[in-house]
């Protein structure tokens, strides 16, 4: 059985996944406690934040990241 991803799991979770994957983690819950597990804490943190507010960030924020991108990205030719 191969072994699956957080990922794997919250890309099941979201229905994200091809139906061959689907499937093959679908049985891997049917055995696999642990998985079923890992899942279940998956889906109780997505019920979480959905119910979470969220605020934009400020404007100061979104500048100070989009310069330390700009400046990042100066790749010098040597």
């Amino acid at each position: 059985m191969p072994n699956f991803t957080t990922e794997d799991l919250l890309m099941f979770l979201y229905n994200e996944l091809p139906a061959g994957k689907m499937q093959q983690i679908e049985e891997a819950l049917r055995q696999n406690w642990p998985l079923r597990e890992k899942l279940q804490v998956l889906k109780e943190a997505a019920q979480r934040l959905s119910g979470c507010s969220l605020k934009s960030p400020r404007n100061k924020s979104i500048n100070a990241l989009l310069n330390y991108a700009a400046a990042k990205s100066n790749v010098s030719s040597s």
